[in-house]
């Protein structure tokens, strides 16, 4: 009995169909530069081969911009798992409270942080607060959300939100903040150097990346054993922990590089292409 157990999980290690999850900025894409064809292509070798590919980035569904919709995803995970969709459907959506949400931009404006609140159809900020002297990119969100972006002036008691990206500022208090808003909030810090690295993401408590992944494979019946993961910064560091198989790009924290199976080269040096074909997905 024992052995056949042993052999039974030894055909499901041996699976030779896939469940690949990929992050998005900084692993199949750049704010400014899209996805590189290199990325697409592979992928949809990927999905040609058997294997499903699945988005699951930090980004909350509003602002998965047309270059990502261009890639036909098995599914996406966005929000750092809040967010769950299928063929284009919905199946788990985790929404602060409007009041919670209120009182988030209270706390984070108290302590000299600047709010972007992101939501399954909106994201919601100030353009005369959040401005490309916080980040060089505001003005490239504001152009990729088109109209799913609303102020939060005028919506304050009535925004929908998955999770927050909270802006630090000189002098801001930040770690006070993440104290007072911890009852409702698990906090994500990244690399100084980091493409986020002036952000800390707020996310439901006990929602992340890996929990997300965990409950597509309750789900659709995909092993354990046949999960692999693509991914490059700290918030990515769920679901190398929870994974079979890690990939982190070259230009991965050390964290994340330090999880990994392997890691292969940057997005735009054939990062994608390398690793599948590393582990003979394509």
């Amino acid at each position: 009995m024992q052995k056949k157990w042993q052999n039974e999980k030894k055909d499901r290690m041996m699976s030779d169909k896939k469940a690949v999850f990929f992050d998005a900025d900084g692993t199949i894409c750049d704010i400014e530069k899209g996805v590189p064809d290199s990325a697409i292509e592979s992928i949809k070798k990927l999905i040609a081969n058997g294997h499903q590919a699945w988005l699951c980035t930090g980004r909350s569904r509003a602002f998965v911009p047309w270059y990502l919709e261009r890639i036909p995803f098995t599914g996406m995970i966005s929000a750092c798992g809040a967010t769950i969709e299928k063929d284009g459907k919905r199946l788990y959506n985790n929404e602060m409270t409007p009041e919670v949400a209120e009182k988030s931009v209270e706390i984070l404006r108290k302590y000299g942080l600047i709010p972007v609140m992101e939501g399954a159809d909106y994201m919601y900020y100030d353009k005369d607060e959040y401005t490309t002297e916080v980040n060089w990119y505001a003005d490239l969100i504001t152009e990729a959300l088109g109209p799913k972006w609303r102020p939060i002036r005028g919506n304050e008691h009535c925004m929908h939100i998955n999770k927050i990206s909270a802006k630090m500022q000189d002098g801001c208090d930040a770690d006070q903040a993440c104290r007072e808003l911890s009852p409702y909030y698990d906090v994500i810090r990244h690399e100084n150097n980091a493409f986020v690295g002036t952000t800390i993401e707020l996310v439901p408590k006990g929602c992340n990346k890996a929990v997300g992944i965990a409950a597509v494979c309750r789900s659709f019946g995909i092993e354990w054993e046949d999960t692999v993961v693509f991914g490059d910064s700290n918030n990515d560091l769920s679901m190398f922990e929870y994974a079979s198989t890690k990939v982190a790009m070259g230009n991965g924290s050390p964290k994340i590089r330090e999880l990994a199976d392997y890691v292969t080269t940057d997005m735009f040096h054939y990062g994608i292409q390398n690793g599948l074909t590393k582990l003979g997905l394509i």
